[in-house]
């Protein structure tokens, strides 16, 4: 049977419009062997974007999939950045090509802080969820998972020389973590409410944090070793640690001894922020000599670090005056003073720099430290703004300049209107204080112009000029290639929320809240100051209405005129003697869009309900109420010549629905807050949507073909999925729920895999039994039979054996996924699995993928294991094979390791050069010329 109707699919194009999103960190990155301070990375809804700030441009785009980005992090060696995601997940990308290296699923709820190691081995992520993990990225696997805070994890910090890790959250509590054990040694509680943000000092001998209050509070460390250095156990009021005691109190002190067997933390002051509300963020630059910090406000404070002789300096001269003042105390009363003593204070340390004033509310800041003292700070502001500075800390009284501003790419405020222009190449969009044309193919901004708060707009016929309704009920017109304002006319008394061209292309019609609708007629007039002809706006007829006006719409044949009012109806006059004509009642709250068909026989309206109504326009009857959307349905319109239309609404989804059948057909979904508006090109290939989150998405109409059997299937699946993911990760057998857990998460992809593992072993079992019937029947037979008939998977993948087809499964799951999968896997499997592992190990094959798979699966099903007397032979090989091969393995790398540092000695004492020097002597040189031939274009310039 065939396609009754066709139905074409629409799909995500682009995302323009927005040049930073506020929910994750803004960071400086180093592209390809670029200067530093040049490249920064923002969070763009799922994307992640690189903007050259000198030439404000896009340089690279990290592709993301459907969840908003949380935070972002790059790695010590400026090669890879760690991006966080609101699912929980996080994803390592490379810079040199934008693609994604490595991925963890651990978390459940979203990612609020990320941090690299020293080395840039290892990596630790924070969550909503409380928890905290720390991952390996070089063997692409979950370590720990650390749990024992109460709320949301706000930072997280290696120690550079020590195994240590330490934590904060909005509990009030600092958490100090021994990595070698796993667990949290010491708490600190000296915060009276939440810890927003922390950072190491001094070599990590100090941390300072920011709270809910107006105080920077700072604690000295103090590092203490387990053992003298004579070798014997540190002793606490004559006892060691090791002794025994009856004595309550005594045994409490040597608890708390043992807490501060690896350190202790003593309060060493406070530093008064001038913002009084909540600390937003806190950072330093890599070597910890300046600290940025900022509230919600607009100004970003910052502090210098003084070295140890810098502070020694100031001590001296305050010891200088404080002798002289003494001195001259002494002279008044002839008496011999004592000696003065100063102080060293923490204000004597940590300094106040200098403050920077944004032009809008700060989000997000970092800064990077450059060559000759020159400090550059990069600001991501709340309006959808990127702002750069530079200030030189070696001044006496430092002044910070502004080196760049990043506005053109985006609104100040979230889009309120969208049109299209009649040869589908233009995208107006406009927003609380600007209206932007775009460029449909390339997306680049065409003209900028600042109006009032736009709620409509339209195209005027031949797209010269373009016509904004306004919040305080003015109607702007302004001028494209001019890019200047021709006119403002005050329209309406109360904010105008709709309007809509006339078929004829002569006229407007406007609605507005001051329960009028008005009809307007295009004219050209001589300005006066140029002489020159220029559009205006003539108003002709009003009609008067009992309740606030929400929306009008022409009938494409000029004859109807529909207005939806705040009543909750929609009344239908005719056009020309505005005459009643329908009124269409049913919705229960008013109607905030509506559209009427190509051939004049449908109205759709949509409304704060959440119901798309379609009704007949011969005699106003309901076809059909839909239930649309979980939210108000926010906009609606036809796609031309069809009978199909789509829907916004406040839930973040587009819908697309067909007017006859009465059916959804698809659901676009990617923007992350609630929608506002949408347009359709006048061929109905395209739809641009602008959001809350304000971002513009461009979507296509493709050549697919759409089958709605199998997008509800799909639909199914997906939820299925979701629901699957979302059920408790089975109990490891003597594992407590401890400060300690496994890193991995149970996922969709983690239940794929061990499906497949499964089948891969059913088919090895099948395979086998044929082999052994085979024999059994030759056997018999007493003559060499023909073989069986081989698996079509075993050939499809080149004839391979059935055990090695098992490898190759357990292969391709991903490192990361690795142990959930197997944990997910049921105990019948297991035995079959591990002689397939010896045999493996036999052979020598994949020996550290196997040995990883091997202890996991004793880890978990000791018990089971032990007690199964069919098993003991197998684990008694194992353990033989597995040492012997694992020694081999040690011994071949040994041996490469001696071999390799040999002919590094033996090329240096030929070459009478230091290894690798020569290269990276060349490339220090290759950095200098461009920085010349730079500068030379620039002066140029």
């Amino acid at each position: 049977m065939g396609l009754t109707k066709q139905y074409l699919r629409y799909v995500a194009s682009a995302v323009f419009g927005v040049i930073g999103s506020q929910k994750a960190n803004i960071a400086y990155v180093t592209l390809r062997g670029g200067e530093k301070g040049r490249y920064v990375a923002v969070a763009a809804c799922e994307h992640v974007f690189i903007w050259d700030v000198r030439k404000g441009e896009k340089v690279l785009i990290l592709q993301g999939q459907k969840h908003e980005v949380t935070f972002l992090c790059p790695s010590p060696d400026g090669v890879h950045i760690a991006v966080g995601y609101e699912d929980g997940a996080v994803r390592i990308f490379s810079l040199m090509n934008g693609e994604n290296s490595v991925s963890f699923n651990g978390h459940k709820s979203a990612v609020t802080v990320i941090h690299y190691d020293g080395l840039g081995a290892r990596l630790v992520t924070g969550s909503k969820d409380t928890d905290v993990i720390v991952w390996d990225i070089i063997n692409e696997c979950g370590l720990y998972r650390l749990r024992g805070h109460k709320d949301v994890i706000t930072e997280a910090l290696f120690l550079k020389d020590k195994n240590l890790l330490v934590t904060s959250s909005k509990d009030s509590f600092v958490k100090w973590w021994d990595l070698d054990t796993q667990h949290c040694f010491k708490t600190m509680v000296g915060h009276r409410s939440e810890v927003w943000g922390m950072v190491l000092l001094n070599q990590e001998n100090r941390l300072l944090t920011g709270s809910a209050d107006s105080e920077l509070r700072a604690w000295d460390i103090d590092y203490l070793q387990e053992e003298k250095a004579d070798g014997e156990p540190r002793v606490k009021k004559g006892k060691t640690l090791l002794d025994d005691d009856d004595d309550d109190d005594e045994d409490n002190e040597e608890v708390e001894s043992l807490d501060e067997r690896i350190l202790s933390c003593k309060k060493a002051g406070s530093i008064l922020r001038e913002a009084r509300d909540r600390v937003v963020s806190l950072i330093t630059d890599t070597k910890a000599r300046v600290i940025a910090c900022h509230g919600s406000d607009s100004v970003l404070e910052l502090f210098t670090v003084l070295s140890e002789e810098e502070v020694q300096k100031k001590m001296t001269k305050k010891l200088k005056k404080a002798k002289k003042k003494a001195a001259k105390a002494q002279e008044g009363a002839g008496e011999e003073a004592a000696e003065p003593v100063v102080e060293r204070k923490l204000k004597d340390e940590i300094i106040r720099l200098t403050n920077i004033k944004a032009s809008g509310k700060i989000r997000w800041v970092d800064c990077l430290m450059c060559v000759g003292g020159e400090l550059k700070i990069v600001l991501l502001l709340q309006n959808n703004t990127i702002e750069t500075y530079s200030l030189k800390t070696s001044d006496k009284t430092p002044t910070a300049n502004k080196t760049a501003r990043l506005t053109l790419g985006g609104h100040r405020t979230a889009v309120r209107t969208l049109a299209f222009s009649s040869d589908n190449l233009a995208i107006l969009s406009a927003s609380g204080d600007t209206v932007k044309v775009w460029n449909r193919s390339t997306l680049q901004v065409i003209r900028t112009m600042a109006c009032e708060y736009a709620l409509c707009s339209l195209f005027v016929p031949g797209d010269r000029q373009i016509i904004l309704g306004t919040k305080s009920g003015k109607l702007q017109i302004f001028e494209l290639a001019s890019g200047s304002l021709l006119e403002t006319v005050d329209a309406h008394d109360g904010a105008l929320w709709s309007l809509c061209l006339a078929p004829d292309q002569r006229g407007i019609v406007t609605g507005s809240a001051d329960k009028t609708v008005k009809f307007w007629d295009f004219e050209l007039v001589t300005d006066q100051g140029t002489g020159q002809k220029r559009l205006t706006l003539k108003h002709t007829r009003t009609l008067q209405l009992e309740e606030d006006v929400l929306c009008v719409k022409f009938s494409p044949d000029h004859r109807l005129l529909a207005v939806s009012l705040l009543d909750c109806t929609v009344k239908i006059f005719f056009t020309d003697t505005l005459k009643f004509f329908l009124s269409l009642y049913g919705h229960k709250l008013p109607v905030l869009c509506l559209d009427i068909s190509h051939d004049n026989t449908l109205i759709a309206t949509g409304s704060a309900d959440r119901n798309v109504k379609i009704w007949g326009l011969d005699f106003g009857d309901c076809h059909r109420s839909m239930f649309a959307h979980d939210d108000s349905v926010m906009f609606l319109q036809f796609v031309p010549k069809t009978h199909l239309f789509f829907t916004a609404g406040k839930d973040k989804k587009i819908k697309q629905w067909d007017a006859d059948k009465f059916e959804h057909i698809q659901t676009l979904e990617g923007h992350h807050r609630e929608v506002w508006c949408l347009t359709i090109s006048p061929n109905g290939d395209h739809i641009v949507s602008s959001s809350h989150d304000k971002s513009l998405r461009l979507w296509e109409r493709t050549r697919e073909p759409i089958i709605l059997e199998e997008e509800r299937e799909m639909e199914r699946e997906a939820e299925f999925e979701e629901s699957m993911a979302k059920g408790d990760v089975p109990v490891v057998p003597g594992e407590t729920q401890g400060e300690a857990a496994p890193a991995g998460k149970k996922t969709a992809d983690t239940v794929k895999a061990a499906e497949r593992i499964m089948e891969a072993l059913e088919l090895y079992k099948e395979e086998t039994r044929k082999m052994e019937e085979h024999k059994y029947a030759c056997v018999n037979a007493g003559k060499e039979l023909p073989p069986p008939k081989p698996n079509p998977i075993l050939v499809a993948f080149g004839n391979i054996t059935p055990s090695r087809y098992v490898l190759d499964v357990i292969k391709k799951v991903r490192s990361s996924e690795l142990e959930v999968s197997l944990l997910v896997l049921p105990f019948s499997y297991v035995p079959e699995l591990l002689k397939l592992l010896n045999s493996y190990i036999q052979q020598g094959l994949e020996v550290e993928l196997v040995c990883r798979c091997l202890f996991f699966l004793l880890r978990i099903h000791f018990g089971q294991i032990s007690s199964n007397q069919m098993l003991l032979s197998v684990i008694d090989e194992l353990r033989d094979n597995t040492l012997s091969k694992v020694r081999e393995i040690r011994d071949v790398m040994g041996f490469n390791s001696a071999a390799l540092q040999f002919l590094q000695r033996e090329i240096e004492k030929k070459e009478d050069v230091v290894f690798f020097a020569e290269a990276t002597g060349q490339l220090e040189k290759k950095k200098k010329r461009r920085r010349k031939r730079e500068r030379v274009v620039l002066t140029i310039a």
